[in-house]
């Protein structure tokens, strides 16, 4: 089975409402959102994206929905290492929290568009040079290993974003204070660019990076574009509200860098024994297909995807936990 012309065409048009709608809401309801609210729209999105899975495989087949969930688990578990990054930023540059939601959401839709552009390149490459899944392969395996050293790697992406925004503020007039979320602002009779402006820069920055380590990852999942872009969107959507719903957490889940290197890593060994599987290179094995060379199946991988991020969060839960505890007893000696 393939998947229909008009529930792709469907399906891109019911999701670019419901970002056009929650963009509007954030711009012209500007608030801090409770954790009720924040649970809420958390629970909807992840609700959706289970829907979704069920019209995949009422319409397409099993095969299909199976690729969409184990894509969509893998950039949201993905999506989850941007929240520190997002944090520093705001940290960093002051952004009233009210003014956040905004930030967010802008933030989103350009991950979006350079999603959109790398899945575009990431298919034509694929037609054209299958030996590039052992150049995504090893890419992947080390940004694991990146991943997984001490902390600090999110510091080193702040600092590279601050060049960036340095370059920027030596060429335009940029005003000390936000103006609610205007991008342009009057100071002294003159129009300037608002703080929004560096900060919009600086999630730009932080979304393209991530959008370098994302798009390869899900094409071991799948080649479908269409399947691709849809796990993109489900997984960065609900990311605005799951900002404000761990909030003090994110402090909390020190070992969350570990699962998701576990994650990349396995992902970078599956894109490699896929390479091997569908092997071209001349040098290598006479230019032959490696036999031996297994498709690790979906099934596992969602496995691995869950289960990794699972183990981390339970961990840095207890250890926190362990930590809180021996404060308040030393404390109370």
């Amino acid at each position: 089975m393939n998947i229909p012309v008009w529930f792709e065409i469907g399906a891109l048009v019911v999701l670019v409402l419901i970002l056009v709608g929650d963009l509007l809401l954030a711009k012209f309801r500007p608030h801090i959102p409770s954790t009720k609210e924040s649970t809420l729209w958390v629970v909807f999105y992840v609700g959706l994206a289970l829907v979704f899975a069920g019209l995949l495989y009422f319409f397409a087949g099993g095969q299909y929905a199976g690729e969409f969930l184990t894509g969509w688990a893998l950039e949201y578990s993905l999506s989850i290492d941007n929240l520190f990054v997002f944090v520093l930023i705001m940290a960093q540059f002051a952004v009233p929290r009210r003014l956040q939601q905004m930030v967010l959401m802008v933030g989103i839709i350009i991950a979006l568009v350079l999603r959109g552009v790398f899945i575009l390149l990431g298919v034509a490459i694929i037609e054209n040079f299958s030996p590039v899944f052992y150049i995504f392969g090893a890419f992947l395996i080390w940004t694991a290993i990146k991943q997984a050293m001490p902390e600090g790697d999110h510091d080193e992406e702040v600092k590279r974003e601050n060049f960036i925004v340095r370059l920027l503020r030596r060429r335009i007039d940029i005003s000390d204070e936000y103006d609610g979320n205007k991008l342009r602002t009057v100071v002294d009779g003159k129009k300037v660019w608002t703080p929004m402006l560096i900060v919009f820069v600086a999630i730009g920055v932080t979304d393209l990076m991530f959008a370098i380590d994302s798009i390869p990852a899900i094409f071991s999942i799948t080649h479908n574009s269409f399947l691709v872009f849809t796990a993109n969107i489900f997984a960065l959507m609900g990311l605005r509200q799951l900002y404000f719903l761990l909030g003090d957490l994110l402090d909390r889940l020190r070992y969350l860098h570990y699962g998701i290197a576990v994650i990349l890593g396995f992902i970078g060994i599956k894109l490699v024994l896929h390479a091997m599987h569908v092997n071209e290179l001349p040098f290598i094995n006479n230019g032959q297909h490696i036999d031996w060379a297994p498709d690790i199946p979906i099934w596992l991988s969602l496995t691995v995807i869950v289960v990794s991020m699972a183990v981390a969060t339970i961990a840095s839960l207890v250890a926190s936990s362990r930590e809180n505890r021996a404060e308040r007893a030393a404390v109370g000696e």
